[in-house]
């Protein structure tokens, strides 16, 4: 008893001083991202690529309009 107390004291000090060393290195390096996030990052960046080339329905409606326009324009001309 009287050497089991100190050399489990002394095991928990060395096991607590190898601890805050590994945590210390954790720290300094770079955080791992999981190959989830990294999934989800490359589809939403596809997503917003996607949306960015997209027209909304108010730009095809004007194209459409403008179309149109032109078409019946084009029919007058002919018309004359």
């Amino acid at each position: 008893m009287l050497i089991t107390v100190p050399v489990l004291a002394v095991a928990w000090l060395g096991y607590w001083l190898w601890n805050r060393k590994m945590l210390k290195e954790e720290k300094n390096q770079p955080r791992q991202k999981s190959e989830r996030l990294q999934k989800t990052n490359s589809e939403l960046a596809d997503w917003a690529q996607k949306i960015k080339e997209s027209e909304s329905p108010r730009e095809q409606a004007l194209r459409r309009h403008r179309e149109l326009e032109a078409q019946r324009n084009q029919e007058n001309q002919e018309d004359s």
